[in-house]
């Protein structure tokens, strides 16, 4: 069967089109979060910003590889979720339920590809799924940090980290102004649990 007549190509249009809004819809959180003063935060979303667009490259590649002559259009019928609001918390929240089903959505995609004889796109979809996990985790724990104040504050002094100037201190709370550089409470490195 080749590439281009099979489900296994619509399936990687559909990819391509959802990591792209995905990556939009990230980097309206990443706004967000800039905008309420967390600027470690934002860095964080950004790099997700980045893993987006890689995917959705990814996707367009295979796409790409799939005909000689340039593709002119491919019709696809599919839902993509428009539920995100200008709140960081709430954004946060959507993230997590749109990461879960970007890896329900890339395994049935990779079991499809498998079935069509397109193995090295089953990989590329169930990788892509592996990176979401990462993305729903990270974002769950950034979430709940947010949500109970625990994002500066912890049960047990840690090694806090100025990502202006490199000013560290080990303590249970983050400063909210850098002693060395002034720089805002936004600046302090994250802590996550696995770190």
């Amino acid at each position: 069967m080749k590439l281009i007549e099979s489900r296994t190509f619509e399936n990687l249009a559909k990819a391509y089109a959802g990591e792209c809004q995905a990556r939009v819809r990230y980097e309206f959180m990443e706004y967000g979060a800039r905008n309420e003063g967390y600027k470690q935060l934002a860095e964080l979303i950004d790099k997700v910003v980045y893993n987006e667009f890689n995917h959705a490259r990814m996707f367009y590649t295979k796409l790409q590889d799939a005909s000689d002559k340039p593709i002119k259009n491919i019709d696809i019928c599919t839902g993509y979720p428009f539920k995100q609001k200008w709140t960081l918390l709430e954004n946060l929240k959507f993230a997590i339920e749109d990461e879960k089903k970007e890896i329900e959505l890339y395994n049935e995609f990779a079991t499809i590809a498998e079935e069509e004889g397109f193995p090295d796109i089953a990989l590329l979809f169930r990788n892509t799924a592996g990176v979401e996990n990462c993305h729903a985790m990270r974002f769950t724990e950034i979430h709940d940090q947010l949500k109970n104040g625990t994002m500066y504050k912890k049960p047990k002094a840690v090694k806090w980290k100025c990502a202006d100037c490199g000013y560290e201190a080990t303590q249970k709370e983050a400063w909210k102004t850098c002693p060395l550089c002034q720089a805002k409470q936004g600046s302090v490195m994250l802590i996550f649990e696995e770190e």
